[in-house]
């Protein structure tokens, strides 16, 4: 029996406007690696659609013109509105844990708004309520470079010490009263420190791994773990193979990866602090789960690390409902 899931990040609206940007179809394109035929298929509970802002210097290297940050935001966002509009008896906005559950009664799917990189927010705490009027419930503070938020990821050691900056600051507390989750995936070891002092309530590391196992900058040391699952977090197993490897130039990534890196966080931050975050469409090499409907090779592969079908369940989405109704209105 499949078990019902959450992802919490994917990048299939960035790969609709590369691939499939006159249909845009969010449905059955076959250009995606996440559409909502196969997540029916895979038995999906809801994903997180997330809004990537690529930097300008990305656009040429996609072929794509460069456009301005409000503009792609609302191209990506009308996007997922307009799939929905056009599948109403399968799936629907959700904006908390509540409407999650509301949908699933009434036999459909959720799709949560994300956004990876606040830089479009520019230091002003307007355009964070002004994003989240538009249905924006979680934010990644950072991509790879840094913005108003604070700090990336960096191999350079000052930058990755760095923390928020004091508008960061400001704004972390401003999302947690709006009920807006606070990303620390992409942000740098000062930051996630940052972050931790201030929240009150749960944050997540939407697609972040653990980095004992694969020392990419992006994963989690030990103590981000055990401080994230006291804080009552959840960072999402990534499924890209430079975030599951030893050696991060490695590009295969299987179940069996992941299960390890499931079974080395739980036991570092506690069951409650893991779940999914896949990054499908957002990252390449040799796939083992390839799209949203193979989602059941990984619960097969964490069944034999050693996980109860309990645990399982709570990898595969209690923990994030839980998150979202004490972080998220």
């Amino acid at each position: 029996m499949k078990t019902m899931f959450i992802d919490m990040h994917c990048d299939s609206l960035s790969m609709l406007l590369l691939r499939d940007r006159e249909k845009a179809d969010l449905y059955d394109s076959g250009v995606i690696a996440v559409d909502f035929r196969r997540m029916e298929e895979a038995g999906q509970l809801a994903q997180f659609f997330a809004v990537f802002l690529p930097p300008k210097r990305m656009y040429g290297a996609l072929g794509l013109e460069a456009m301005e940050d409000e503009v792609y935001i609302q191209t990506l966002r009308t996007y997922l509105q307009d799939n929905l509009a056009r599948h109403p008896e399968m799936i629907a906005l959700a904006a908390n844990a509540d409407e999650v559950r509301q949908n699933k009664k009434a036999g459909k799917m959720s799709a949560i708004l994300s956004m990876e990189d606040g830089r479009a927010v520019n230091g002003r705490m307007e355009k964070l309520k002004e994003f989240y009027d538009q249905g924006f419930r979680a934010l990644s503070l950072t991509w790879n470079e840094p913005n108003c938020f604070g700090a990336p990821n960096s191999d350079d050691r000052e930058i990755m010490t760095s923390g928020l900056t004091d508008f960061g600051k400001e704004a972390v507390s401003y999302m947690q009263d709006l009920g807006m989750l606070v990303d620390v995936s992409h942000l740098s070891d000062g930051g996630f420190y940052d972050v931790a002092d201030i929240c009150r309530k749960p944050f997540v590391a939407t697609h972040s791994n653990a980095r004992a196992l694969s020392p990419h900058r992006r994963n989690l040391t030990d103590e981000m773990i055990r401080t994230l699952g006291k804080a009552g977090g959840v960072a999402g197993i990534n499924f890209g193979p430079e975030f599951l490897n030893k050696d991060i130039s490695c590009k295969d990534s299987t179940a069996a990866l992941m299960a390890r890196h499931a079974r080395h966080m739980a036991n570092v931050g506690g069951i409650d602090c893991v779940g999914i975050g896949s990054d499908l469409d957002g990252i390449s090499g040799n796939l083992q789960i390839s799209d949203c409907s193979k989602m059941s090779l990984l619960e097969d592969a964490l069944s034999k690390e050693g996980f109860s079908g309990g645990e399982i369940e709570k990898i595969f989405y209690k923990n994030v409902i839980r998150v979202m109704e004490d972080a998220m209105d």
